[in-house]
C-alpha cells in the first residue's frame, strides 16, 4: 500500500498494520453481538501520521443500523446513560463558559453537560434527537450549517474520532462560532489502557475511526487557524472504570506502537479474561487516584 496521508495535515503517514475486515466483522459480532455496517471490503490499514494522530484507512462511519443496535446491547437497564452523565472533559469544558453564552453541543446525546452550565443558553444537536426528547434541555436532529456563526461556544465530547473526515468536522464546527468563539473538543487519548487492550473491536471501525493524542490536537488547531487555550490529558472518572480496568488487567497487553488487532488465540483469550476481570474489579474497587490518562481535552479560541 502506498503511503496515506494524514485527514488533519495532509502529510505521510506510516502504516503500522493491516487488517483484514473479516478478523473486525468477527470482533464485532462476538463481543457485541451487532453487525459492523459499513466495513470496507479491501484491508483496512492502521497509520500513524507525524502530528500524533493514529487512523484506520480505508474507512466509513458506522450508520444507522449500526448504531441502533450498539445502544441497544450498551444500555441495558440505562447503563449506558448513566455513564454518559459524567464525561473526563465536562468540569474542565463548564469552567470556561460565561454566563449568557450561547452553547452549542454536537453529539449531544440527552444533554447531559447542560446540568453544568445553567448560566449559560444551551442547545445540543444529535441525529437521535427523538430519543432524548425532555422538556428540560434542548435537543435537536439538525445540521450544523443551520447555525453558521451564531455561538460563543461549540463543543464536541468524545465525537471526533468517529468521523470520517475531522478536519473538515473541526471546520463546520467553526462555522457555528461568533468571532472570538471558543471551541472546545475531548477524545480518547492514544496511547492508552483502551489502546492497550488486544483486539478491541470498540476501539476500531465503523466505530472509531481515529486514535488523538495532545500533538494531534495542537495539528488539527494549528490547521483551523486556532489560537490554543489548553490542551491536556484527562484520566478517567469514577463512573466510566470498565475501560481502565481491562487495560490494566489484560494478561497480554497490545504494544503502545502497534499491532493492536491481530487473529491470535492468546489476543482472542486476552480480551475475554480483560473484560472479566475488568468487570469484576469495576465493580468492587474504585478508581485509582493516579489512573493514567485516558482522554484528550483541548479548548481553542477562534479569532
Amino acid at each position: 500500500m502506498t503511503p496515506g496521508l494524514c485527514p488533519i495535515t495532509g502529510d505521510a503517514a506510516t502504516l503500522v498494520q493491516e487488517i483484514p475486515p473479516a478478523l473486525l466483522r468477527g470482533l464485532w459480532r462476538r463481543a457485541f453481538r451487532v453487525e459492523p455496517t459499513p466495513l470496507p471490503a479491501a484491508r483496512i490499514g492502521i497509520w500513524r501520521a507525524p502530528c500524533g494522530l493514529v487512523f484506520f484507512a480505508p474507512a466509513e462511519e458506522g450508520d444507522a443500523a449500526f448504531y441502533a443496535a450498539l445502544y441497544r446491547r450498551l444500555d441495558k437497564d440505562g447503563r449506558l446513560r448513566r455513564a454518559g452523565r459524567d464525561r473526563a472533559e465536562y468540569p474542565h469544558a463548564a469552567a470556561r463558559i460565561r454566563p449568557g453564552d450561547a452553547v452549542l453541543e454536537v453529539g449531544a446525546g440527552a444533554g447531559a453537560f447542560a446540568r453544568l452550565i445553567p448560566q449559560a443558553r444551551y442547545l445540543g444537536l444529535d441525529p437521535n434527537a427523538a430519543a432524548y426528547a425532555s422538556p428540560d434541555v434542548a435537543i435537536r436532529a439538525e445540521p450544523l450549517a443551520a447555525y453558521r456563526g451564531v455561538h460563543d461556544v461549540a463543543c464536541a465530547f468524545q465525537v471526533i474520532e468517529h468521523v470520517a473526515d475531522p478536519l473538515g468536522f473541526g471546520r463546520e464546527m467553526l462555522r457555528c462560532l461568533r468571532p472570538g468563539g471558543l471551541l472546545i473538543l475531548g477524545a480518547p487519548l492514544w496511547p492508552s489502557a483502551m489502546t492497550a487492550i488486544p483486539d478491541f473491536a470498540f476501539n476500531a471501525p465503523p466505530h472509531h475511526l481515529s486514535w488523538w493524542s495532545e500533538s494531534a490536537m495542537r495539528a488539527l488547531a494549528e490547521r483551523l487557524g486556532l489560537v490554543v487555550e489548553e490542551i491536556r490529558p484527562l484520566p478517567p472518572v469514577p463512573a466510566q472504570p470498565l475501560i481502565h480496568w481491562m487495560g490494566r488487567l489484560a494478561p497480554v497487553k497490545a504494544p503502545p506502537g502497534g499491532p493492536w488487532f491481530a487473529a491470535r488465540r492468546s489476543w482472542y483469550a486476552s480480551l475475554a479474561a480483560a473484560y472479566g476481570l475488568g468487570r469484576a474489579a469495576a465493580a468492587i474497587l474504585p478508581l485509582p487516584r493516579n489512573a493514567a490518562p485516558m482522554f484528550v481535552f483541548m479548548a481553542a479560541r477562534k479569532p
